[in-house]
């Protein structure tokens, strides 16, 4: 449960519907649950005292292992006492963190974020445009890891190299120039006019 005791009901609204939106975009790549309002659902960790992100992006593969954390924040919950009690748990998690922030609270965010070496993978900004959210990232840490690590590609077969090329034909030398031939005697037949 956030530290935010009581978001107002409008920024409520917004921040499952993105979850909603954002559960619907992964989908497509990995094992997606959502944990929206005071959800439940998808826990990570173990013990005493799992976390609940909102979104929780595990791999598609029988192995199901955990590979993004995703935390969406509205403008009343990038602070301080959110920072502290559920960003920084999720930096130390050993996954990819992401933090979706409205566009206005960037800068804030980024600050909370090293002020108390949180360390996040990406951070998202929104903003609405009519009733359609549009995501933008902002900020992707050098040091963190893939997402998801594409498979090796099959070992290609070694390509032949190619065969050296043929050196061109030398230029044909021209034959001698013959004598020519001596015309042929043309034979004047005279014929005789007969009387």
């Amino acid at each position: 449960m956030s530290p935010i005791l009581v978001r107002p009901v409008r920024e409520q609204l917004e921040h499952d519907r993105l979850i909603r939106l954002l559960h619907t975009k992964f989908r497509r790549k990995y094992d997606a649950g959502m944990n929206p309002g005071t959800e439940q659902n998808v826990p990570v960790g173990t013990g005493p005292s799992p976390l609940f992100p909102d979104l929780v992006l595990l791999s598609a593969d029988r192995g199901r292992k955990l590979q993004v954390v995703v935390e969406v924040e509205t403008g009343e919950s990038v602070n301080h006492l959110e920072a502290l009690a559920q960003w920084a748990h999720f930096g130390r998690l050993r996954t990819a963190f992401h933090l979706y922030v409205p566009a206005g609270m960037v800068d804030v965010a980024r600050r909370l974020c090293e002020d108390n070496q949180i360390h996040v993978g990406e951070i998202w900004s929104y903003h609405i445009v009519g009733d359609q959210p549009r995501f933008t990232l902002v900020h992707r840490s050098k040091e963190a890891p893939p997402a998801v690590r594409a498979p090796k590609p099959a070992a290609k077969p070694p390509v032949k190299p190619a065969a050296a090329p043929r050196p061109a034909p030398a230029p044909k030398k021209p034959k001698p120039a013959r004598a020519p031939k001596p015309a042929r005697a043309v034979k004047k037949v005279v014929k005789k006019k007969k009387k």
